[in-house]
């Protein structure tokens, strides 16, 4: 996985954290290592923890790939109402990640499941250009880089497997409003399947033939939805290379195991409730996941 590595200030209706580690490759790396080894490829500054190297390490993320550099890390500093779908960002201080140059060391480039975080779309190409065949390749984009770089990230989306957006992304990505039509739109655009999240609302998957629904999983207690995105991605794709399978079947359950991921995210401020996951948890709560849309068919009639 290619993304940011950050050091956040978060405050929500429910308390609020400072100097705490995130970025999409923190969120991503730690939910996927519950099922695949996981290389991360990102950049800090001198200033980076060590306390969250040593939880790189303890959950086995390769981190070759992470670049240390002179001056500070990545500072991100949000707030979030009680509308958690959406943050305010108070501040950003890019830093080290300003001139960050994707470099993935040579036993990378043979990975066959890459994850390209929401980070330049030039950037992106740049790790395409590094990895030599991989089997399924996913990414994500905000509107950002919609509005901004629009051709690069064109023609990222015509190398992709998947791309991950939220409902406004897709709307804006398509210039249309009605989020079915839209998912045609991308789809057109290359890659062959695309997710639609919707946070409190669940996830909508398209691949042009079929249609998939996950929804988010109801909770007492939602403390911070930073990372939420980043943690489904994760569960996603951890679970794909686990299985070693690209199929409708597993796709679905990708699905919902990324949705398992960010249910727990939410649950606490920072990477607090993954670190102290547990694999039963995972598993309980996937399969809770599927008595929320499991029913019975209607019974056979007579005129």
């Amino acid at each position: 996985m290619v993304g940011s590595i950050a050091l956040d200030a978060v405050k929500t209706p429910f308390g609020a954290v400072d100097n705490v580690l995130g970025g999409s490759a923190s969120y991503f790396s730690t939910a996927a290592s519950f099922f695949t080894d996981v290389s991360l490829v990102g950049v800090v500054g001198e200033d980076f923890p060590e306390d969250a190297i040593s939880l790189f390490r303890e959950r086995g993320i390769d981190i070759d790939g992470l670049e240390r550099v002179a001056g500070k890390t990545f500072r991100w500093q949000g707030e979030y109402g009680y509308d958690l779908n959406e943050a305010i960002t108070l501040d950003t201080q890019l830093n080290a990640f300003e001139h960050f140059r994707p470099k993935l060391p040579p036993r990378y480039q043979d990975n066959a499941y890459v994850f390209l975080a929401n980070i330049d779309p030039e950037l992106q190409l740049e790790v395409l250009a590094q990895v030599k065949h991989p089997r399924f390749v996913a990414c994500d984009t905000m509107n950002y880089w919609i509005q901004g770089k629009l051709a690069p990230l064109k023609a990222v989306l015509q190398r992709v497997d998947l791309l991950t957006i939220n409902e406004g992304e897709a709307r804006q990505l398509a210039q249309e409003p009605n989020i079915v039509r839209a998912a045609r739109t991308i789809l057109a655009m290359g890659p062959k399947t695309l997710i639609i999240k919707r946070g409190e609302y669940g996830a909508l998957m398209f691949n042009g033939a079929t249609t998939f629904f996950a929804p988010a999983f109801p909770l007492e207690n939602v403390y911070d939805p930073t990372g939420a995105g980043d943690s489904f991605a994760g569960g996603f794709m951890g679970y794909l290379a686990n299985v070693d399978a690209v199929s409708e079947e597993t796709m679905r359950q990708a699905l919902i195991m990324g949705s398992t991921m960010a249910s727990f995210n939410v649950e606490s401020f920072s990477l607090e409730r993954l670190k102290s996951l547990t694999y039963p948890e995972i598993r309980d709560r996937f399969r809770a996941f599927k008595s929320l849309v499991t029913f019975a068919d209607l019974p056979e009639t007579t005129e």
